[in-house]
């Protein structure tokens, strides 16, 4: 048959003809069915509209914008599998797929410049003025942090993709702010590649200790007469020290000093944390291995990560909740270089500043 019977009543039964007007019609419900509301929604659809018409045939009209996305987007946020979508809106699994990957592809390439920018420095000292005053940690320019989003094994992988947490997965490596938005992100690294490995071998990492990412200059931290320190970022005990990225202290023996400097940097690097679990929680296809072959699984990663960026700027609020991950326990285990010498002098300067009177914030201790 040209087109099976329970496809050809998608116009007049499938899930988008039955249930689209009536959602918009309730705002709360086509936020739950949609993870963003009918403004935020009407705005991407806008930005999105040119790359996602296409044109009527004599065999077959086309799919409109509005279903493309209502589609993609039910994907994101369910996880479901194509070939369940197909029966909810009653449109071939190839086809599903088809939309799916194509939708994402215009999301990322539409919205990137806008929602991801590469950041200016001013741009740098506003997220360094958030971490001072939400997490009292000065001159910190993003918190760093790998995510393992579950994927089927691919083909022919061996152990490529197979990690520590003992699943397969693919990395997404990101430096957030203080509002829980990505700054910089890198995916697709295998599994099986340690953090303080991905982030060497990114542009992020690369730009950062080449000084491409127009970081301010090295500044005195509040209150401070002392050496002006770098503006850092902060991460965890699987990151390698260097003067531009701070880690905590090794857990044992730790001084009032040592603890003092770990419980600050704990404050501010949990916001990536935060920010892992808003992404995870908002698009539920990361909640269940990925069912795509690994081209197509970055495709939807860097969807999701336009996607939360896009829903934070314009619904979010600064003190919104967030889903904390867990922290895994390490210790400073990772021979150091000329930049790890060079890191160990910047960490004991924060540390030294902390424990002073001019950097207790007593109130937040």
């Amino acid at each position: 048959m040209w087109v099976h019977p329970i496809i050809s009543q998608r116009a007049s039964k499938g899930q988008f003809a039955g249930l689209y007007s009536d959602l918009r019609a309730h705002p709360p419900k086509f936020f739950n069915y949609c993870r963003m509301s009918v403004a935020t929604f009407d705005r991407l659809l806008g930005e999105l509209r040119p790359a996602l018409t296409f044109q009527d045939t004599n065999m077959r009209r086309s799919v409109s914008p509005e279903e493309r996305l209502i589609i993609t987007l039910r994907y994101l946020a369910t996880g479901h599998s194509f070939s369940a979508l197909h029966f909810e809106f009653r449109m071939g699994t190839s086809t599903i797929a088809g939309v799916v990957r194509a939708t994402c592809s215009a999301i990322w390439m539409r919205l990137k410049a806008s929602v991801l920018p590469h950041p200016t420095r001013q741009q740098w000292l506003d997220i360094a003025q958030g971490f001072l005053e939400r997490a009292q940690f000065p001159n910190c320019i993003g918190a760093l942090d790998g995510k393992h989003i579950r994927v089927k094994k691919p083909p022919n992988s061996g152990s490529q993709y197979y990690n520590y947490k003992q699943f397969f997965s693919v990395v997404l490596l990101a430096l957030a702010d203080t509002n829980y938005r990505f700054i910089i992100v890198d995916i697709g690294s295998y599994g099986s590649t340690a953090d303080a490995r991905i982030f060497r071998a990114s542009r992020m990492g690369r730009w950062l200790q080449s000084n491409q990412l127009d970081v301010p200059q090295p500044a005195n931290l509040p209150g401070s007469t002392g050496p002006p320190a770098p503006y850092v970022v902060v991460g965890d005990e699987g990151f390698a020290l260097s003067s531009q990225l701070m880690r905590p202290f090794p857990r044992r023996g730790l001084d009032a000093k040592r603890r003092t400097f770990n419980y600050r940097l704990s404050r501010a690097r949990r916001f990536v944390e935060c920010a892992f679990g808003i992404f995870t929680h908002k698009w539920r296809v990361f909640l269940s291995p990925i069912q795509l072959a690994p081209q197509n699984v970055n495709v939807v990663i860097k969807a999701c990560v336009v996607l939360h960026n896009y829903v934070r700027t314009y619904e979010a609020t600064p003190d919104e909740d967030a889903q904390v991950e867990s922290v895994p326990s390490g210790s400073d285990n990772i021979q150091l270089g000329r930049s790890g010498l060079a890191g160990l002098r910047v960490r004991e300067l924060f540390a030294d500043y902390f424990l002073s009177p001019i950097g207790s914030f007593p109130s937040h201790q």
